[in-house]
């Protein structure tokens, strides 16, 4: 069957913060309905066929890992649902040197290929296994190189790259042909990262351009862009000096941007109705050395600090989105990427000596390194979980 979109209940937005619900693979028996997860409360690793409303047969959750970068391989791991621990690579497939990997709508996953202005497009299958799709990899024009990734689905699946002072739009076919969005790209100044929000409504880019700051923008019928009022969203505090904005992520309620010049993470809050931000109280809260990479997992946020080799963690205060850094925070781990697993119970880094693993606490937010860690891979930039 294929895979829908499923939107959060407004009314969980609170509790499951961090982590969206998701409309995964699957059927119930010979009932060809969808397998909806209550991903915060699955601690199980089982998931609740939804069928006519009433809750019905377990379902196992599947969860792989995809990676991407500077080797020119696109390898895949199955993630053991009950130690996190990584399986593979199961498959290694020819791929770009590339910084950008992403998920649409848990059917296709793109990776950048900002030399040559290309995406190259694989379909999953049913065991996670990556396929390359017919035509790949696809042109998307001379004037566009596409760099890091992020996907949306408003209806329609849309796939979104920074590139040289703009974002560039794609709209995905059924069979994951992706086209440029007409007014493609949307100028946004200088951006080396973008996030887009859960229920496909608004993408952000973290702007390099002095001082600092963060452009948003509403997502149309087409995938089309169009600025939101106010923006950009200026830093408090970053009047002069350039605070170089990095990684960016959005959990629905709140946006979070690691600022590399200032060693610090800046917090906001998200106007539902608009996509308008407003600084959080006392934002921005210190890091470690140059953070880069964000992550969110449940209430916690992670940033990677490549300057001191150091993940910084933080609990996430559900009411005001405050900061509060971890009691052992930060952890000695050197990365260069960083994704969490659906349910948030592993973290996954990149890393010179491969993909390391580690749980986290539901109660501390404390990363503990997974049996096997760090899995063998090379070169790798970017790294994206998908669950069936």
């Amino acid at each position: 069957m294929s895979p829908r979109t499923f939107r959060k209940p407004a009314e969980l937005l609170a509790a499951s913060a961090a982590l969206p619900f998701v409309l995964l693979l699957g059927s119930c028996s010979s009932n060809q309905s969808p397998i909806i997860c209550n991903l915060p409360s699955a601690g199980s690793g089982t998931c609740v066929c939804e069928v006519n409303g009433a809750g019905a047969c377990p379902a196992q959750l599947n969860e792989y890992l995809y990676t991407s970068g500077g080797s020119g391989q696109v390898l895949t791991f199955d993630i053991a649902p009950l130690t996190g621990a990584l399986s593979g690579p199961t498959s290694t497939l020819s791929g770009p040197a590339s910084t950008g990997i992403a998920l649409a709508s848990s059917q296709f996953v793109y990776v950048s290929d900002p030399s040559h202005g290309q995406l190259d497009g694989f379909s999953i299958g049913q065991d996670g296994t990556l396929n390359t799709l017919a035509g790949s990899p696809f042109s998307v024009g001379q004037s566009i190189s596409p760099q890091r990734l992020a996907s949306a689905t408003n209806g329609s699946m849309l796939l979104y790259a920074t590139d040289d002072g703009g974002v560039d739009a794609f709209s995905i076919s059924s069979t994951g042909i992706p086209m440029v969005v007409s007014g493609s790209p949307f100028p946004s100044g200088t951006n080396s990262y973008l996030t887009t929000e859960p229920n496909g409504q608004y993408v952000y880019t973290s702007i390099d351009d002095p001082p600092g700051g963060i452009f948003g923008f509403t997502i149309g019928s087409t995938g089309a862009l169009s600025e939101i009022a106010g923006s950009p969203f200026r830093i408090p505090g970053q009047t002069v000096a350039n605070s170089q904005p990095a990684g960016i992520v959005d959990n629905e309620l709140y946006v979070y941007a690691a600022l590399t010049g200032s060693n610090q993470i800046a917090a906001f809050s998200v106007t539902q109705s608009t996509g308008a931000l407003t600084p959080i109280a006392n934002s921005p809260f210190s890091a470690g050395n140059g953070p880069t990479a964000l992550a969110l997992t449940n209430s916690f946020l992670y940033a990677i600090n490549s300057a001191d080799s150091t993940i910084s963690g933080y609990s996430i205060n559900s009411s005001t989105g405050a900061l509060t850094p971890l009691a052992n925070s930060p952890f000695a781990i050197a990365g260069t990427a960083l994704s969490a697993d659906f349910r948030g119970q592993y973290l996954y880094v990149s890393g010179a000596t491969g993909i390391q693993a580690y749980s986290v606490a539901s109660s501390t937010g404390d990363l503990t390194a997974i049996a096997g860690s760090p899995f063998s891979a090379s070169g790798v930039l970017s790294l994206v979980v998908v669950a069936q």
